[in-house]
């Protein structure tokens, strides 16, 4: 199992933001794909930052009661976002997000620049095909 790398189950495309995309325009993105959140990314394609649907939250709540909006990714994303490689092994990962609050890491290449994103249900699809081809190869020789 180490040797599975997140290369191999990570999303090729995801949904992503840029610093300065209203709110309530970034909502609508994350609604519309599914994802708990992504990737803030600058003209080159390098991550910036981290918006979270828990980030979104506390924004749209504040705006509800002040009545009104004016927030843009920036004001509210994550600018330390935590970067995975498509090289890191799935174990680590898997470790790590069992340990930490993020459930999707952004993938990035060594200069920073996004290739795509790994979720927890990436990394449970990893070790559910691990277990079944294991089971699968044990039965044979039954």
């Amino acid at each position: 199992m180490q040797s599975v790398k997140v290369a191999d189950y990570f999303n090729h495309r995801p949904v992503t933001f840029s610093s300065n995309m209203r709110i309530e325009m970034a909502v609508e993105k994350l609604l519309q794909s599914g994802q708990s959140g992504g990737p803030v990314l600058d003209d080159n394609q390098k991550v910036i930052g981290f918006l979270s649907e828990q980030d979104c939250i506390k924004k749209m709540l504040e705006a509800t009661y002040q009545n009104e909006s004016h927030s843009i990714v920036s004001d509210v994303m994550n600018k330390q976002p935590v970067c995975v490689s498509p090289d890191d092994s799935i174990l680590q990962i898997a470790d790590r997000m069992s340990n930490d609050k993020p459930k999707l890491y952004p993938v990035c290449d060594e200069d920073g620049r996004l290739v795509g994103v790994i979720t927890r249900a990436h990394v449970l699809l990893a070790f559910d095909k691990h277990l079944h081809d294991t089971y699968e190869s044990g039965n044979r020789f039954v």
